[in-house]
C-alpha cells in the first residue's frame, strides 16, 4: 500500500509529540517541515531524520511530495494556513481549536469542498479508544439516562508561554485547553439550549480561567479551564443507574472505571504511543476512501463546537 505523505508547519511541543508517534506508524511517510525560523525547522528535522525542511509555511505548501499537512501553529494562524494549504491541493489535519470563531471556521469547510480535500480538526480525544468505548457504554445505556456530566482542564502555568495569553495569537484557557470539556459535554448530549459561563481574565485580555454551566432539557454539564491552579482531570459522566470516570488524564485517558451498583469495574485501553496515532490513521482511512470529512468527527461537529465556544465568548466579553 501505498504510503500517505506529510509534511508539518508549526513546529511546538505539539508537533514533537505528534511527530513521535507519526513516525511509528508503518502506512506514514514524514517528507517535511517547515517554520518561520529555518534554524528551528533544520533543527526539527535533524532530530527526526527528515530529508526536507523549510523556513516558510507557503514553501512546503508547494511541495509535489506531500499529501497531508498537519498544521500545529498558534490559534490565531489555523484558518489562513488551512485555506491556502487546501487551496494548493492539500489534505490538512488542523489542530483544536478549529478556528478563532465560527465565521474563520465555515471559511475552512467550504474551502474543503471547493478543493475537495480532506480536512478535520485534530480533536485526537474524539479517536482515543477508552473514549470511544465510554461512548459505547453510554449508548448502550449501561449507566441509565446521563443527567450530568463535570469535567475540567486545568495546570497551574506559572510562567505561560506567550501563547497562552497573548491576544493576538488566540490564547487564553477556553480556547486551549476549555475546548475539550465542552467537547465532551456535546459529545453525550449535543448542543446546549442555554449556557451560563464566567471568567478571570490576564491582563491581555484573554481568560485565565473560565467556569461553564450548559442546560440542556434534561441534563446539566459543569465545566472548568485554567492556567491558575491545577485540577484532578477527572471527567465523570453521571446517569440514573451509575457513573462513569474517565480516568486522569481524562483527554488522554488510558482507562476508565464503571460505578453500578456499589461495584466497581476497571477498563484498560492503553494508547499506541502518545495516542495520536488514532486521529492520523482516521485521516489515513479517510483519504483512502475519497472522503473531505472524518464520520467520527465531521466538519458539522466542529462547526458545533466552535459555535458554542463562541457564545461563551460573547457571555464572558473575549474577543479577537
Amino acid at each position: 500500500m501505498k504510503k500517505i505523505r506529510w509534511g508539518i508547519v508549526g513546529l511546538g511541543n505539539i508537533a514533537h509529540s505528534f511527530t513521535q508517534d507519526l513516525v511509528n506508524i508503518e502506512g506514514a511517510e514524514l517528507v517535511a517541515v517547515a517554520s518561520r525560523s529555518i534554524e528551528n525547522a533544520k533543527s526539527f528535522a535533524h532530530k527526526f531524520c527528515i530529508e526536507k525542511f523549510y523556513g516558510s509555511y507557503s514553501e512546503l505548501f508547494a511541495d509535489k511530495e506531500i499529501d497531508i499537512i498537519y498544521i500545529s501553529t498558534t490559534n490565531d494562524l489555523h484558518a489562513p494556513l488551512t485555506i491556502e494549504a487546501l487551496s494548493k491541493g492539500k489534505h490538512v489535519l488542523c489542530e483544536k481549536p478549529i478556528a478563532l470563531n465560527l465565521r474563520q471556521a465555515k471559511e475552512m469547510v467550504k474551502a474543503s469542498k471547493e478543493s475537495q480535500k480532506f480536512f478535520m480538526e485534530a480533536l485526537w480525544t474524539r479517536f482515543n479508544p477508552s473514549v470511544i468505548e465510554v461512548l459505547d457504554h453510554v449508548k448502550r445505556n449501561t449507566i441509565g439516562d446521563v443527567r450530568y456530566i463535570n469535567a475540567d482542564f486545568a495546570f497551574l502555568a506559572e510562567n505561560p508561554k506567550i501563547r497562552l495569553t497573548e491576544k493576538g495569537m488566540g490564547g487564553g484557557s477556553l480556547l486551549d485547553i476549555g475546548i475539550y470539556p465542552l467537547f465532551l459535554s456535546y459529545l453525550i448530549f449535543g448542543k446546549p439550549e442555554k449556557i451560563l459561563a464566567s471568567s478571570i481574565f490576564y491582563e491581555s485580555g484573554v481568560d485565565e480561567q473560565t467556569s461553564m454551566i450548559l442546560q440542556y432539557k434534561n441534563a446539566q454539564s459543569i465545566l472548568h479551564s485554567g492556567f491558575a491552579t491545577t485540577s484532578n482531570m477527572v471527567a465523570t459522566i453521571n446517569g440514573s443507574k451509575g457513573r462513569i470516570n474517565i480516568n486522569s488524564l481524562w483527554h488522554e485517558a488510558q482507562s476508565f472505571t464503571v460505578v453500578k451498583n456499589n461495584h466497581t469495574i476497571d477498563y484498560h485501553f492503553p494508547t499506541m504511543g502518545k495516542g495520536f496515532t488514532y486521529e492520523i490513521l482516521e485521516c489515513h482511512n479517510s483519504i483512502r476512501t475519497g472522503k473531505i470529512e472524518s464520520e467520527l468527527w465531521s466538519h458539522q461537529n466542529s462547526l458545533d463546537l466552535i459555535e458554542i465556544i463562541d457564545e461563551i465568548k460573547l457571555q464572558i466579553g473575549l474577543k479577537f
